[in-house]
């Protein structure tokens, strides 16, 4: 595997670790008002993210962002709406009803969906590696997480979860070659921020007012800061700079991770247990990552089944 490779796949599999090991946080936030929570937590990664975008010898943002076309922006209001507020949303929504499980096993099913549709995207056929893969990656993600009770929303909105996290990777790919990962990354937080205060004001209209936010406990400023800072700013960045370097079918098979990574923290934290099931799991989404990802053979990306990375000029 080329090293360009294996930095993509090492940024993907830490981004998504980071991500897994956030569901404590969210569980914090239980109580804490969706949309308002969405907008300080959207808000507060854009400002952060922003002296990371200082240019090293390369166009300016404002330059890079001029270049824009219509479809590049309706993209990003999309990206941001479905993989990220949208997203969130339905597994707010579907956990009010279903067992926490349940979305999870769903949102596993990722990297097959992906697995297809990027590359039908793109006019070309699925590479049967990643789609072997990707079912292990998601047999792996059932066995940890298990399946629980549920009734058809609870279903149905899982089943949204799914489509928020495929259109997380998907609707990116356009976007981040002129991008790149940073500035992508800010740029989405930034409008995701603004469609979360929107979605808030709305709901605190409908409503009848005063729950669009509020200040927040000693708890839930960490679990905010902690997914700003942690999870949105460093896995963002990390995430589409290792889909810029090994693409969007394979990045995705790294999302097993998610169930793994929330499965080994949980005991930490006393909501959750490690057992022989979530071992057994662990290791199939490892195996299906392995074989998926190319990191068990050096140079082997040509061949019918290679899957080209996304290039960027940022």
């Amino acid at each position: 595997m080329k090293a360009t490779s294996l930095r993509g796949a090492l940024l993907a599999a830490f981004a998504c670790t980071l991500v897994g090991a956030s569901f404590t946080a969210n569980s914090v936030l239980g109580d804490f008002p969706y949309a308002g929570g969405q907008a300080l937590r959207y808000g507060l990664a854009a400002l952060l993210l922003l002296p990371l975008l200082r240019p090293g010898g390369g166009p300016r943002p404002s330059t890079v962002l001029k270049t824009l076309t219509r479809r590049h922006w309706a993209r990003v209001g999309a990206l941001a709406a479905i993989g990220m507020v949208g997203f969130n949303l339905a597994v707010l929504a579907a956990e009010r009803t279903a067992e926490p499980a349940v979305p999870g096993v769903l949102v596993g099913c990722a990297p097959i969906v992906v697995g297809v549709l990027v590359p039908v995207l793109e006019g070309r056929r699925p590479a049967r590696a990643v789609l072997c893969a990707a079912g292990l990656v998601a047999v792996g993600a059932f066995t940890v997480q298990g399946w629980g009770r549920t009734d058809l929303a609870g279903l149905l909105f899982s089943v949204g979860a799914l489509g928020g996290e495929v259109g997380f990777a998907v609707l990116a790919v356009p976007v981040l070659r002129p991008l790149g990962p940073k500035l992508l990354s800010a740029v989405v937080c930034a409008v995701a921020a603004v469609e979360a205060t929107l979605l808030g004001l709305l709901f605190d209209v409908l409503s009848g007012g005063g729950g669009f936010l509020r200040a927040p406990t000693a708890g839930e400023a960490l679990a905010l800061l902690w997914q700003a800072a942690v999870v949105t700013v460093i896995g963002f960045v990390c995430w589409y700079s290792g889909m810029r370097r090994i693409g969007a079918e394979r990045a995705t098979l790294f999302s097993g991770l998610i169930p793994v990574s929330a499965a080994l923290t949980a005991p930490l934290v006393g909501t959750g247990t490690y057992g022989l099931g979530q071992g057994v799991g662990s290791l199939l989404v490892g195996l299906g990552v392995v074989l998926g990802s190319g990191v068990r053979a050096p140079g082997a990306r040509g061949g019918r089944d290679a899957v080209p990375a996304v290039t960027t000029a940022g």
